[in-house]
């Protein structure tokens, strides 16, 4: 397992959050872990001003010149896995996967994570996504 992906709707909140916490834990594991949308609705635009804001407040360092992207066929060939932040999203990459990539698709964490574009509650999404990529990474390291 070398290459993670983290996808949800817009890839300015919950995606981007998880890319930049699993790249902080990453300290042992040689991983590319990158963050991509289902949609293109924010495509090219910055990492949401709530997101950076927790990210600073529990210093985890981030690219603050990363932009949205929408997930392509070349990221369903080259990434090893893709984790849908909740079940929409999991169903979108589904769909988009048209089965031939259905195995590399994951759901981040049971429930999902709630978006905080529409609750506000980055706060919360940070513990979700912290407790989510630590979880990962030690699935991960098990399976090596």
């Amino acid at each position: 397992m070398k290459k993670i992906v983290f996808v949800c709707l817009g890839s300015i909140c919950r995606s981007p959050m998880a890319e930049f916490v699993m790249k902080a834990l990453n300290q042992e594991e040689a991983l590319q872990i990158e963050s991509r949308a289902t949609s293109s609705w924010e495509h090219g635009n910055p990492v949401h001003q709530g997101t950076q804001k927790i990210l600073r407040k529990y210093a985890i360092s981030f690219d603050p010149s990363k932009r949205s992207q929408q997930i392509n066929q070349l990221d369903f060939e080259s990434f090893d896995l893709i984790l849908g932040m909740d079940e929409s999203n999991v169903d979108d990459l589904l769909q988009l996967s048209a089965g031939r990539y259905d195995d590399k698709i994951k759901l981040f964490r049971s429930g999902g994570v709630p978006d905080p574009w529409y609750t506000g509650d980055f706060e919360e999404t940070y513990k979700l996504v912290m407790e989510g990529c630590q979880d990962w990474l030690q699935w991960i390291k098990d399976r090596q």
